[in-house]
């Protein structure tokens, strides 16, 4: 374990391929639905149903993969997780061209179907997915974990703050690929992009079966038993429950960064617009503000940096909705939409490096010791709730407020139905808003923990 404010090699390894699996997973998370969508054919709402079961799962299963984890081994964990998430992103790049190779489809700048969108062989994405899921379920459990494990009550603070700019450095080196892959290649480069990905989580998989040896992994192995006593013992726990449900509201706005954000910008600013480089604002504000950020809070509570942030959010998806009524003439070069949404990004990055961190190390300091792959599991059941509402509210939003330009005769008729597209960021604004007057409520109910 490290002594002092020094950290361990496991440390270090555990944040470098936590650095590459979100490289890997932001490059695809980013333009999933566009991936969905200009790939296999689904529409708004199936898209957006589809990655929210998608991230929803993702962030369910670590609760479960980490008490397997506990059980197996953070080491035996990672090799496994990182060999799925190889094999799924690999074959969400060869199984399009199978598609094109049959005639169903055909991909370039922009995809033109020929019995794919008709054919039920476009739902064969899911089991792909799936194998993606269930990698990335030991790997928000696991790395999570590794850091509680490897760090002390003196250092672990800035053990989570040096894991989440880890985190955010991996997000924004991802989302920098996708850009020049999509506007060079179009559709195309949505499906060559996966070689990437899988490429990096290779990469990661040979990290850990060189480097990762840890003496913290024994004595951690338990029976069945034991497994279900402690989950039980996490589902009881009323305030782990709570707060898990109050930041649901968090990540449900940050979730339309990738659900809504990618298909109303180009919709709204034109094709110009490029939202992977506009959501590289967020990692970037992180990476830049969250050590700083971490330290001026340090000698606060956790719920209390938390509630600074919680109380940001919705101010920040007022400040997308405002792209569509600040005028039509470009700021700063900008579309007044991108510039706006690059507003709300930026605000929402800082909410960010108040909450995220914070949350981490409160779900540490609950887990007792063998427990914390299991207790930081479940700290990502918030991003489950907010996917499976975020995402499938998305897919009906945009439809009504900000619909497919491709299914209206002229443009005309496609600005009349898109005249209300900012309605979309004043729904995230009044979860936000609730979810902050939650939280308040629960820091002065919880105000004598520790």
């Amino acid at each position: 374990m490290a002594s002092g404010n020094r950290f361990t090699r496991v440390f270090w390894t555990s944040a470098s391929v936590e650095l590459l699996e979100r490289m890997a997973y932001y490059a695809i998370f980013i333009v999933l639905t566009l991936y969905l969508s200009n790939v296999y054919g689904f529409s708004d709402i199936e898209a957006g149903i589809v990655s929210g079961i998608f991230s929803a799962t993702l962030s369910l299963l670590p609760t479960f993969s980490g008490a397997l984890a506990d059980r197996i081994g953070f080491r035996s964990s990672l090799l496994l997780a990182f060999a799925l998430l190889s094999v799924g992103y690999l074959g969400l790049a060869v199984l399009p061209t199978l598609f094109q190779s049959a005639g169903m489809v055909d991909y370039g700048l922009i995809t033109t179907f020929t019995g794919l969108r008709e054919s039920p062989l476009r739902w064969t994405v899911i089991p792909i997915l799936l194998i993606i899921v269930v990698g990335g379920s030991f790997i928000k459990a696991v790395i999570s974990g590794t850091i509680a494990r490897e760090t002390t009550t003196t250092n672990r603070a800035r053990g989570f703050s040096i894991f989440y700019m880890m985190v955010n450095i991996g997000s924004f080196t991802g989302k920098t690929v996708v850009e020049p892959l999509r506007r060079g290649m179009g559709s195309e480069g949505l499906v060559v992009l996966n070689y990437f990905s899988a490429a990096m989580t290779l990469l990661a998989f040979i990290l850990v079966w060189m480097l990762y040896h840890s003496r913290q992994e024994q004595g951690d192995v338990k029976n069945i038993r034991e497994i279900g006593s402690s989950l039980l013992r996490v589902l009881t726990n009323g305030r782990i429950i709570a707060i898990t449900l109050i930041t649901s509201g968090f990540w449900m706005i940050y979730m339309q960064l990738y659900a809504t954000m990618p298909k109303y910008v180009l919709r709204m600013a034109g094709d110009t617009a490029t939202p992977a480089w506009y959501a590289n604002l967020n990692p970037l504000v992180v990476v830049l503000c969250v050590n700083l950020v971490t330290r001026l809070m340090q000698r606060y509570k956790a719920v209390t940096s938390m509630g600074v942030g919680m109380w940001l959010m919705p101010f920040s998806a007022l400040l997308m909705a405002a792209g569509n009524l600040v005028g039509s003439d470009d700021i700063l070069g900008l579309h007044p939409v991108a510039f706006m949404m690059l507003c709300g990004i930026g605000v929402q990055a800082l909410a960010e490096t108040f909450i995220s961190p914070r949350y981490l190390e409160y779900f540490s300091l609950q887990a007792p010791k063998g427990d914390e792959g299991l207790y930081l599991g479940f700290s990502h059941i918030n991003s489950c709730i907010a996917s499976f509402i975020g995402f499938g509210l998305s897919g009906f939003l945009l439809s009504k407020y900000c619909p497919d330009p491709q299914l209206y005769a002229t443009h005309e008729a496609w600005q009349a139905a898109s005249v209300h597209a900012h309605y979309i960021w004043y729904v995230f604004a009044v979860i936000g808003a609730l979810a902050a007057v939650a939280l308040f409520i629960f820091g002065k109910l919880t105000k004598n923990d520790k």
